[in-house]
Formats: C-alpha cells, sequence, structure tokens
C-alpha cells in the first residue's frame, strides 16, 4: 500500500487530501475516486482551510500579507498531517488568486521554506486538464458529448469533451470571489441593479467562449467546485439527469438564487447552514453556472462530486505504480497543438510531415543528443507549429511562431514546456539561439540546451519539405564517426534537388550544435558549409 496526497491551494480556501491504495487492487475500469468500489482506496485525511488568498488579488494584484501568513500556518498543518500518515509522493498546486498575484512567488518560496512544501503555480489550462481527468474517471463520458463547467474563486475552465477526449478548453477570468470583490463588496443584500451588474460582467466574459461552443452540440453539462456540490444539496433534481444520479435543477436553483439575492449574509447561514466563506460565493456561484446553464439552454447540472484534487491523485497513483498511460498524455498534447495549428490556418499536412521527420531524426539520433521521450514530444509539438506565424505574416514568421505559442494554451505542458516549444519553433529558420535574444536569455541553462539540439534537428526536417509538397515521405539517419557527419537516407520523390539543397543550407545549427556534416546519401553533391 501507498500512501498519497493532493493540496488544492484554491482562490477561496485551501485542501488536503491524503488517500491510500494498492499496485494491484484496482482495474481500469474500476474509480480511485469510489472508496465503496472495492478497488482498494481508503481515504485517511480530509482538511479544509477558509483562507481566501484571492481576497485583495482582484482589486490590488497582490496577496494580501495576511492571507499569505495565514496560508502558510495552514500549510504546515497539512505538511503535518502528510507526515504522520507517511504520504509517498503529493503535488501541491495554487490556481487563479496566486497566479495573478504580483507576489505569488513569495507565497511559492515561503511555503518550502516554512512548511516544506513545493507549491506549483499552474495555468487554467493544467487545471482544465485535471479536472477533466477526474470527471472522465469518475462518469466514463466515452459515449456523451459534455460541456465540463469548473467554477473556482478567481477563474471559470470550460471544456468540451467529445466522448471523454478534450476537444476545446478556455479559461476564463470570472470566479466566485473575484465577482465578490468587483460587483458585490460591502452590499448587505443584492439589489436589481448590482443582479443586473453581476449578470452583464459574467455574460461579457463567457462570450469569449460561446462562438466556439455553440458550434458544439452536446448532451450534458457538468459543474465542479466546492459550490456546486452544495448548490445540487439545495436544488437536486429528482431521479438525476442523462443517467446521472447528482444534478443540479437549473429552475430550481434559479429561484433559490432569488431568494439568496434579498437575503443578508447572516440570514444565508441562518437558513441554509452555511460555513461563513461559503454564505456569500454562494451567490456568486449560482450566477455563474445559471448564466452557463442559461447559455446553453441546459435544464440541469450533472455534480459528480470530484475536482481538482481528485484528479491530482488519479495522475499521482497512476505514475507511482508505472501504469499511467504515456500514450494518451502524448495524444492530448499532440491534439491541442493541432487545434492551436488550425486556430491559425497552418499547413497541416507539413506541419504532420515535418514532425514525423523530427521525429525519426531524434531516434537515430539519440546516441547525439541523449534526450528522452518529453524532450521528443516537445521537438513533434515545435514541428507541428513552426509556421503558424504565417497567420501573421510570412516576413519575420519564426517570431510570430514563437509569440502564438507562448501566449497560447497548450494542455498537458508546462509553461517552462511551452517556452521550450516555442523558442524550437523561433529558431526553425535565420538566427541562432542567442543569449542576446530576450526570449532565449529567459530559459535557464537546462532549457537552452533543449532548444538548440531541437532547433538543430528542426531545421533539418523542415528543409527537407521546402516546398511543402510532401516529396520526402520518410528517412533514417546514421552517424559516420570517422568522417564527422551523419549520414541521411532519404526516401520519396526522385526530384527533390531544392530540398537536398535546403537540407545543406539550414545544417549549420546542427553542425554548431553536434560538430558534424550532413551528408545526403546518394546525393551528387558533398556536404556544405553554408551561411545562414
Amino acid at each position: 500500500m501507498a500512501r498519497f496526497a493532493a493540496l488544492d491551494l484554491g482562490t477561496n480556501a485551501l485542501r488536503l487530501r491524503i488517500v491510500e491504495a494498492h499496485s494491484s487492487s484496482r482495474d481500469r475500469e474500476q474509480l480511485l475516486l469510489l472508496p465503496e468500489s472495492g478497488t482498494g482506496f481508503r481515504e485517511i485525511t480530509s482538511l479544509r482551510a477558509p483562507v481566501r488568498l484571492g481576497s485583495e488579488v482582484f482589486v490590488t494584484g497582490q496577496l494580501a500579507s495576511s492571507s499569505i501568513g495565514q496560508a502558510c500556518s495552514a500549510l504546515r498543518e497539512f505538511r503535518a498531517a502528510m507526515d504522520s500518515a507517511k504520504v509517498d509522493a503529493y503535488r501541491a498546486t495554487a490556481t487563479s488568486a496566486v497566479r495573478e498575484a504580483s507576489n505569488g512567488p513569495t507565497l511559492v518560496e515561503r511555503a518550502r521554506r516554512e512548511a516544506g512544501i513545493d507549491l506549483e503555480i499552474i495555468e487554467g489550462v493544467e487545471e482544465a486538464r485535471l479536472i477533466q481527468l477526474a470527471v472522465v474517471r469518475r462518469l466514463g463520458l466515452t459515449d456523451r458529448h459534455a460541456l465540463l463547467v469548473d467554477v473556482g474563486g478567481g477563474s471559470t475552465e470550460l471544456t468540451y469533451l467529445d466522448r471523454g477526449i478534450n476537444a476545446f478548453s478556455i479559461s476564463l477570468p470570472v470566479g466566485t470571489v473575484r465577482l465578490l470583490e468587483t460587483y458585490l463588496c460591502d452590499a448587505r443584500t443584492v439589489d436589481s441593479g448590482r443582479q443586473q451588474l453581476l449578470f452583464e460582467g459574467i455574460g461579457r466574459v463567457l462570450a469569449e467562449a460561446a462562438p466556439q461552443l455553440k458550434k458544439a452540440p452536446f448532451e450534458v453539462v457538468i459543474g465542479t467546485g466546492g459550490s456546486v456540490d452544495t448548490i445540487v444539496e439545495l436544488c437536486p433534481m429528482k431521479g438525476g439527469y442523462a443517467g446521472f444520479p447528482h444534478a443540479v435543477d437549473v429552475a430550481e436553483m434559479r429561484a433559490m438564487l432569488g431568494e439568496l439575492f434579498d437575503m443578508t449574509l447572516d440570514e444565508r447561514r441562518e437558513r441554509y447552514g452555511f460555513k461563513p466563506d461559503r454564505a456569500d460565493t454562494i451567490v456568486t456561484a449560482a450566477s455563474i453556472f445559471l448564466r452557463v446553464a442559461e447559455l446553453f439552454d441546459a435544464n440541469a447540472i450533472v455534480a459528480p462530486g470530484v475536482g481538482l484534487k481528485e484528479g491530482i491523485l488519479e495522475e499521482l497513483v497512476d505514475k507511482y505504480f508505472d501504469r499511467w498511460d504515456e500514450e494518451s498524455e502524448t495524444r492530448t498534447v499532440i491534439d491541442g497543438c493541432v487545434r492551436l495549428g488550425l486556430r491559425f490556418g497552418f499547413d497541416r499536412a507539413h506541419g504532420e510531415l515535418v514532425a514525423t521527420l523530427a521525429a525519426q531524426l531524434f531516434d537515430d539520433l539519440t546516441s547525439l543528443h541523449r534526450l528522452g521521450e518529453r524532450e521528443r514530444l516537445l521537438l513533434r509539438a515545435s514541428a507541428l507549429l513552426h509556421d503558424i506565424g504565417d497567420y501573421v505574416r510570412y516576413d519575420g514568421h519564426h517570431k510570430h511562431s514563437y509569440y502564438l505559442i507562448s501566449h497560447s494554451d497548450l494542455m498537458g505542458l508546462t509553461p517552462a514546456e511551452r517556452a521550450i516549444v516555442a523558442n524550437t519553433a523561433r529558431y526553425h529558420r535565420k538566427s541562432f539561439p542567442d543569449p542576446s535574444h530576450a526570449n532565449f536569455r529567459d530559459l535557464d541553462k537546462d532549457a537552452r540546451a533543449k532548444v538548440r539540439s531541437l532547433a538543430a534537428i528542426l531545421r533539418i526536417a523542415d528543409a527537407l519539405d521546402r516546398e511543402h509538397l510532401g516529396k520526402v515521405t520518410s528517412l533514417r539517419a546514421e552517424v559516420d564517426a570517422a568522417k564527422r557527419r551523419i549520414v541521411l537516407h532519404v526516401h520519396g520523390e526522385d526530384h527533390r534537388e531544392l530540398e537536398e539543397w535546403s537540407v545543406r543550407a539550414k545544417s549549420d545549427l546542427f553542425r554548431d550544435v553536434f560538430d558534424l556534416d550532413v551528408h545526403i546519401a546518394g546525393s551528387t553533391r558533398t556536404s556544405l558549409r553554408s551561411s545562414r
């Protein structure tokens, strides 16, 4: 048996969940999240600390010093609970409040120093990925089209699931605490004027995602987040919905919200037994869920009772016991790259061919670069997206590609990995990676080395499809150490003079990084040392 912990530092509260799982006790179809399933899962500890990290962030742009202190105090308690439980692996994440705070790194540093906890600030797209994992494991959804709505304190993540597979995901800056700070600060009750402001504010933010989601037909809306678990208790749909036992009746929620608007905080606590930090956020949470339901004509919102913590635990357990689906993770990243490319009208056939050729080169040259499977994935992502800057302008498109990748959400990649992908795409042509370039200088030493190696490979792969005509279909590379060169055995059409010339012209970075010339087997021309 092994024990695992998930720490979720949300905008409205801090949460810890510790569970126990066995390496062989769970069939893939049985869910870790369900203790009643008899899979060997057992909850050890569940703690919640009502620390509202977002109390000032969305107004001042900073975490309040008192909130940081309270958070560190709670984290010390969490650390003690983890030590007492003898946790084997854990992951601690902070979401929108810490993500948007200019002094968020201060909390990260103090968490490490004062509580011995490595805290990770995750992006909205990573939050959505983990929640999606928990929901799919709980509900299945392999035969459904679903809209997943996660309402947090600072952000709302909307994810369209096509039979359990992510087809679209967006993180929007609208959350329960953010709305309180913006529209309802110091309000005893919510009058009609404030209600209108609140709904209009939510509607403006949702409008960003509406055009894309209106094209995606779905049969069920699924809600996650602490608030929906409270709402479903107060407004249950009798008999469940679409085969799922727990769902919010939207009509009842609308009626309840009208009553909540007219109540003070004390009246809400007295009537519904709300915790102090739920009595105010229940209003804004219900408002978000209601506007989403109205936007997509949904009369029910399924509440699976899972969230970020459960997604973290699912991944921790699978990786610990070496049963994590690496292929699925890779597919998530690649699918995300394709969606991004289509958004900017990329030449998909060219991108996919260059990605294939680059991966073949990577595999054949492992003894040179000594990089692993994760870097191989980053190379494929860079190859798929290297030309998306054409959407802005062909001249300098490599720089535009860097910008678009850097400022886009790619599910399954960390911010550091996305920076490597963006930089590798940036250097698929023209100048070498150079510390005088701010984008390259901002990388750490290890990331810079990876970018140089990956970009060197990408340049050759891209050159092999110089005309975007698919003349080269595959290749094999071998290292000729005696002659200090690599030999490319290229397969495809016979008339590929321009591609071979382009390889010679773009092999300069490869030569600089690996100190090897590039030679094409069967070519009538020898390797040339050419200009950039």
